[in-house]
């Protein structure tokens, strides 16, 4: 007989691959019967936090801004690891390491990356709201 502990949290269905089961599992977790639809919040919440973000790293971006490119970079970086988009956080990572290093790398490919990746993001989280909701 399976106890609760016993048992792995269940892994949903993703109709897009840039958000990693496992983190996504391990929010599941801490909701196991969802009931508190804690999943749904976070990822309404990085939503929310995405559309007051990417505005703001393009007018850093157009106004060399460096600073505040890092710090939305940052702000990305740990949110977007937690959702599961892993691809977005390694991308910020970089581009926040390489602006507080001062490395002179050029961003002008890196933030663009991030921000395509960002979309995806948005797009697969858009999907497995949609998919939870049916």
């Amino acid at each position: 007989m399976l106890t609760p502990h016993d048992q792995s949290p269940p892994t949903p269905l993703i109709a897009a691959p840039e958000l990693d089961a496992e983190a996504l599992g391990r929010l599941m977790a801490l909701d196991p019967s969802g009931d508190s639809r804690l999943l749904e919040r976070v990822l309404n919440a990085f939503q929310a936090s995405a559309a007051r973000l990417e505005p703001q790293v393009e007018a850093a971006r157009v106004g060399g801004d460096r600073n505040a490119i890092r710090l939305v970079a940052h702000t990305l970086k740990s949110s977007s690891a937690s959702i599961g988009a892993l691809a977005l956080s390694a991308l910020c990572a970089k581009v926040e390491s390489a602006i507080r290093t001062d490395a002179m790398v050029d961003l002008d490919t890196d933030i663009p990356a991030m921000t395509t990746e960002l979309k995806l993001a948005l797009q697969a989280i858009e999907s497995l709201l949609k998919e939870r909701a049916a």
